[in-house]
């Protein structure tokens, strides 16, 4: 099934990535994750630029040649990419806004966790609306860690709903996704100019959302 594609020009393309799609192989053949099925579904050579973890959806890049990808990969070591994402997590997030400024490393079997020994990990974020059990947030990353939202939130003991490996998986399992979207994407595009692409929505998302408060989308 074609994938809704965002943006697309003679460097990169962005795609509203659904959850439950792995965005770049997770073994040596993978048909069937975002990057391969671009490829089939475009007939074009693509190179990936950045990840988004399986089961969360939202604005993803692909470069679509080496050049672009240098100039992009350049952008996001150098920290000039800004992304926002939206997070429904468990209980009431008191401080309106806040920063978690917690070092992250990997502790084996793909998860990660907040150590001393970890690498600088901080996400800035604030609260959009609350409800009974649950808040929605906008998180923005500044650093690109492994599981960084997610465990920055489980850390501040709201993890996100529906998320199986941070929080208590016998209550995670009652949710059909996880409630993590990437919202939005700004950085430099190879031509010079200013990039960005914003409140890109997730159908998914939005339904879980109201169903969950009865609310839609903010």
């Amino acid at each position: 099934m074609p994938f809704p594609i965002l943006h697309q020009d003679t460097s990169l393309i962005a795609v509203n990535k659904p959850e439950g799609v792995a965005a770049v192989p997770e073994h040596a053949q993978d048909p069937d994750c975002l990057l391969e099925q671009l490829i089939r579904q475009l007939g074009c050579r693509l190179l990936p630029v950045h990840r988004l973890d399986k089961d969360v959806s939202g604005v993803i890049l692909y470069a679509c040649h080496a050049d672009s990808h240098r100039f992009l990969n350049t952008a996001f070591s150098e920290h000039r990419v800004r992304k926002t994402y939206l997070a429904l997590v468990h209980g009431n997030v008191v401080p309106a806004c806040g920063t978690i400024d917690q070092p992250i490393r990997e502790f084996g079997s793909g998860r990660m966790g907040v150590s001393p020994t970890g690498k600088p990990s901080t996400t800035d974020f604030r609260v959009l609306q609350r409800f009974d059990n649950v808040t929605l947030v906008e998180a923005a990353p500044r650093t690109g860690r492994r599981h960084q939202i997610r465990v920055h939130l489980y850390h501040l003991g709201h993890p996100i709903v529906g998320d199986r490996r941070y929080g208590q998986r016998a209550v995670q399992e009652q949710f059909p996704r996880l409630m993590l979207h990437a919202l939005s994407i700004e950085l430099p595009h190879p031509n010079g100019r200013p990039f960005a692409l914003r409140d890109c929505p997730s159908a998914s998302f939005h339904a879980e959302l109201a169903r969950l408060t009865g609310h839609g989308q903010p």
